[in-house]
């Protein structure tokens, strides 16, 4: 049985979301929300982001991570400030000694639902069935556990494709 830490990186809050994996079967974990406050500076933000990711590998000791990627919008201040939290979130498990996959929204949206455009709403509702003891009370931490599920669900393929471009690198 393996742990899979999802993450789903936001300045205000990151969700994260824990699962266990064995073989086909997935259970709920642990999951919710890491919190920024928005009176402290982009620095002080992105500590409490770090500090609270590690509080979180430390109680539920993930064995892997996945972490969503980030879409760009229009506001492009916004999209860079969704960048630094996406890189602590990567940072923080890969410090750990973690492997940390990446996976797209519309990747993730489209393994946990069926469909690449669909709302928060559905991706809860979703959540809820695959993972009938989940208490995901935000979208943040909803989204974190669909990463994880979309983890589950890729990982050997996507070590596979790592082992093969590292080969190919060498």
């Amino acid at each position: 049985m393996i742990r899979i830490l999802g993450i789903d990186p936001g300045l205000r809050r990151t969700g994260w979301g824990v699962i266990a994996v064995a073989g086909s079967r997935l259970s709920f974990v642990g999951c919710g929300c890491v919190e920024s406050d928005a009176s402290l500076s982009l620095a002080g933000r992105l500590r409490q982001l770090h500090d609270g990711l590690a509080g979180v590998l430390g109680a539920w000791t993930p064995d892997e991570a996945a972490v969503e990627e980030t879409f760009v919008n229009k506001d492009a201040q916004a999209t860079l400030k969704l960048g630094h939290a996406r890189g602590i979130a990567l940072l923080v498990p890969a410090l750990a000694g973690l492997t940390v996959a990446e996976y797209a929204a519309n990747q993730v949206k489209k393994t946990v639902v069926g469909v690449g455009h669909a709302e928060k709403a559905q991706i809860a509702a979703m959540i809820r069935v695959l993972l009938p003891l989940s208490n995901a009370r935000t979208p943040d931490a909803a989204d974190a556990l669909a990463v994880a599920i979309t983890h589950a669900h890729h990982r050997k393929s996507h070590g596979l494709l790592s082992r093969t471009l590292a080969e190919a690198a060498s």
